[in-house]
């Protein structure tokens, strides 16, 4: 590149101004490998100046060169005919482009057609001879002379795609300012060398650009689900609640069942919907006053219920699993709530990890997150419920919610909690709700009077909501690009 540079450097002091086409010319080099060495010597100061230059001309296209040197294919049927004439099937078989053809020599009143013949149409040549003016229009226009080519002559041209008009970018160049032949390359580093010295004199330094942008460090980025659980966690604190510690990834059957007042029998527990550990497979530890009363209330009642009356079994509750729910978490901390000599209304949230044996879909994963929210206190309605998930999803943004009556073992009354999703124009479950029973409250030790509400929530779907993906699966697990995670801006919420 550095020879090209100076050589047109020499041209340009031999000749004055002169035309990038031309010093293609002159060079023997591809124009458009000129004009990429002229940007470079205008990188380097002002050693020249290039005016931009506009031009437009037509160019033959494949099939444009083809007929000019074969003829128009109107023509080339035309001459196929025979004197006597012929079949238009055999006609059309016969020669190339034949369909264009026929159109094209018909509408010049060039053939005839018998429709009227045995065995078909028949085409015959209507004139003795013919003036192939395709041909010769685009003979000019290869040429050079397309002034003799009408406006209308072009426009048909174009539309049978035989020409097309070419924008060409030239440049006009002359010297500059600090014209010179020789190439010095400005120095972009001012070092402590040239300062000491004294050097820096001597040398050219390039123009700063204050307008460039910096290079983006190098660094982690959040992931969408990071940034909306950020979200969530602040609007939880803001409406004054404690955090549970969701450390537990593993849990017993127990505390992920049994305390929650959830039969042996239930499907949830079978290992169609759940993960059973094999090492360690069982737990040990208990608190064995506490687990008696569970163990009576589902076995015999208790407590105003008559309970499910089956044998229950120690060997079922020892079992452990990969927790279903963060639910578990919360049995614990109101087991700890009932051990208080004097009961204090508290409000808690988590947000972790769950784990169920859940088939694959566009909604619905084996691994996924969990957004709980619970409020023990005194005479709870479900009235109080729906408005504090109201209150919650508001914040979020979400305002189209819709609550369907459901069943849980350990709520009574239950609700699922549908928002609506604009990309798939659809009602989607967000998660459920309920206020627990006092079978799950009153065995923990918990006042008769205290009623406590509790609600669960997918993490990712309302994270698919908020930046419009329609799978989860692209928002989650092996799937996952990692463009994504860098190029999603941060949740913003309307609160």
């Amino acid at each position: 590149m550095g020879d090209i540079l100076e050589e047109i450097l020499k041209i340009v002091e031999r000749v004055g101004d002169i035309k990038s086409e031309d010093v293609a010319s002159w060079l023997e080099k591809d124009h458009q490998q000129i004009v990429g060495a002229i940007k470079s010597l205008q990188s380097l100061g002002k050693l020249i100046e290039a005016e931009q230059q506009t031009s437009k001309h037509w160019e033959l296209t494949t099939e444009g060169t083809q007929i000019v040197n074969n003829g128009s294919h109107e023509a080339a049927l035309y001459n196929a005919i025979p004197t006597e004439g012929i079949s238009q099937a055999e006609l059309m078989k016969t020669v190339p482009n034949a369909k264009i053809g026929f159109s094209k020599a018909m509408s010049a009143g060039w053939l005839e057609v018998n429709k009227k013949c045995e065995g078909g149409p028949r085409v015959q040549r209507k004139i003795s001879s013919i003036e192939d003016k395709v041909q010769a229009q685009l003979q000019k226009i290869r040429q050079g002379n397309i002034e003799t080519v009408t406006e209308k002559e072009r426009t048909e041209l174009k539309k049978r795609k035989l020409i097309t008009e070419v924008t060409r970018n030239t440049f006009m160049i002359k010297k500059g300012e600090e014209f010179s032949t020789k190439i010095q390359k400005p120095e972009t580093d001012l070092t402590p060398d040239m300062i000491m010295k004294g050097t820096w004199k001597d040398h050219k330094f390039k123009d700063y650009n204050f307008e460039a942008l910096g290079v983006m460090p190098p660094s982690g980025h959040l992931h969408p689900l990071l940034k909306v659980r950020s979200q969530f966690r602040q609007i939880f604190l803001e409406m004054g609640f404690s955090e549970m510690p969701t450390n537990n990834y593993i849990e017993s059957s127990f505390w992920n069942f049994d305390a929650l007042f959830q039969p042996q029998q239930h499907p949830a527990r079978d290992s169609h919907d759940t993960f059973f550990i094999k090492d360690p497979a069982n737990a040990t530890q208990f608190p064995m006053d506490y687990l008696e009363r569970v163990k009576t209330v589902h076995s015999k009642g208790g407590y105003g219920s008559q309970g499910y009356q089956y044998d229950w079994k120690i060997e079922e509750a020892r079992k452990n699993i990969l927790r279903t729910h963060t639910t578990a978490v919360s049995t614990r901390m109101l087991y700890k709530l009932g051990q208080q000599e004097t009961f204090t209304p508290v409000k808690y949230f988590s947000i972790d990890r769950v784990f169920r044996n859940e088939s694959l879909d566009a909604t619905h994963l084996a691994e996924f997150h969990q957004v709980e929210g619970l409020v023990a206190d005194y005479n709870l309605t479900l009235g109080d419920l729906i408005g504090i998930i109201y209150e919650f999803f508001k914040k979020l943004g979400m305002y189209k919610l819709r609550f369907k009556p459901a069943f849980n073992p350990y709520t009574e009354p239950s609700m699922e909690i549908f928002g609506y999703h604009e990309g798939l124009k659809k009602w989607v479950e967000l998660g459920n709700s309920g206020v627990f029973r006092p079978e799950m409250l009153l065995p923990m030790g918990l006042p008769e009077d205290v009623v406590v509400i509790a609600w669960g929530l997918s993490l990712e779907r309302p994270t698919m909501i908020k930046y419009g993906m329609d799978n989860i699966r692209d928002l989650f697990g092996p799937r996952v690009n990692l463009q994504m995670v860098y190029d999603n801006p941060i949740c913003r919420l309307d609160k």
